[in-house]
């Protein structure tokens, strides 16, 4: 059983476990399957309040599809959160990116 078919298996036990969903978000990403990885990462954060790392992993997703204005509101909530939660270096590199995409993709 690899890693994948482990946390699916972990989800039909518990399906409202919000580490299961940050861990097959994780999975999906590192295959590139960004639908998969963004539906179970908004899952996660329904479920959880992130710091802001997984508004990271979301906001990559929705600009790897094409979806630029979802990843930049991804960016907005996640600078919030790591600044919540005392993670300014985060929050940093999170505003950084969000200017790029502000100026690459905003009419």
């Amino acid at each position: 059983m690899d890693r994948l078919e482990y946390f699916l298996s972990l989800l039909e036990k518990s399906p409202n476990n919000p580490m299961v969903h940050y861990s097959l978000a994780l999975e999906y990403f590192n295959k590139k399957d960004y639908e998969n990885s963004a539906k179970h990462m908004e899952e996660y954060l329904q479920l959880k309040e992130d710091e802001g790392a997984g508004y990271k992993v979301l906001a990559k997703c929705y600009e790897e599809m094409g979806q630029y204005e979802k990843a930049m509101k991804a960016l907005e909530e996640g600078i919030e959160k790591a600044i919540k939660h005392n993670h300014p270096s985060m929050a940093e590199e999170m505003r950084s990116w969000l200017e790029d995409l502000k100026r690459l993709y905003s009419f």
